[in-house]
């Protein structure tokens, strides 16, 4: 029988793993894709989440050598997890890579016919210790937040939650015109194209702020250190009026 043979996306431009939080860090690289028929350019973050000798990657990006060189010296990668329906792009071969446990939300498709080993659900079994998992109950498409007990709480979102204050060399200008009249570049957002594909509603965020946590990493943009309950808050208000 003949080997299967894979074809994963190839890596992108991506910059240095750093710990941003308790043995929790982020990298942050390009991603290309057709957006309306246009080429877009912009930039998303993995977060890397360490316990013990083993990582967990949530919001995977494909390193490249010197990346995973990096990566492997944090520990060893157990497990991949995909928090938004809208993203996956390199989990297939992150999971390939690192022979890791995939872990995804139920009704969530996946490329490269990529098949969860476990599922995601709120109460469950969770990659890692010290984690729980917020899912939103009223979106078209699946997407979930994991909370993580260290540091006075840290949330770490997908699309949902942004904090894009400003674009980062990871962009094209034209992406960056666009997305800049698109109200992508906000502290403490809820993601402009997530919100206009989920039509989410205002009881999910209102059972999200009841959660606690004093930071957010989301899958772009910047940390969101200390207040980020209280500026999330004020976003809640203001896009649902409660």
């Amino acid at each position: 029988m003949s080997p299967i043979i894979h074809h994963f996306p190839p890596a992108l431009a991506h910059g240095p793993l750093r710990e941003v939080f308790t043995d929790i860090f982020l990298v942050t690289g390009a991603m290309h894709g057709l957006i309306g028929g246009a080429p877009w350019q912009f930039s998303r973050n993995m977060t890397v989440v360490r316990e013990g000798d083993q990582l967990t990657l949530i919001n995977a990006l494909r390193l490249d050598d010197a990346g995973l060189a990096q990566l492997e010296r944090l520990g060893r990668v157990a497990h991949v997890v995909k928090l938004g329906a809208l993203h996956g792009r390199d989990d297939a071969f992150n999971v390939a890579h690192h022979g890791a446990t995939f872990w995804a939300l139920p009704g969530m498709t996946h490329d490269e016919g990529l098949l969860p080993d476990k599922l995601l659900v709120p109460g469950g079994e969770m990659p890692f210790a010290g984690c729980e998992l917020f899912a939103f109950a009223t979106t078209r498409q699946p997407e979930g937040i994991l909370r993580v007990d260290r540091d006075g709480g840290v949330l770490i979102a997908c699309d949902a939650l942004q904090h894009w204050p400003a674009p980062d060399e990871f962009f094209a200008d034209d992406t960056r015109r666009i997305m800049q009249e698109m109200g992508f570049f906000h502290g403490a957002n809820l993601g402009p194209v997530w919100m206009q594909i989920n039509e989410p509603q205002a009881e999910d965020f209102a059972r999200l702020e009841q959660l606690e946590f004093r930071h957010v990493l989301a899958g772009h943009g910047a940390p969101l250190r200390e207040h980020a309950r209280d500026a999330f808050a004020a976003t809640f208000r203001r896009v649902f009026g409660a």
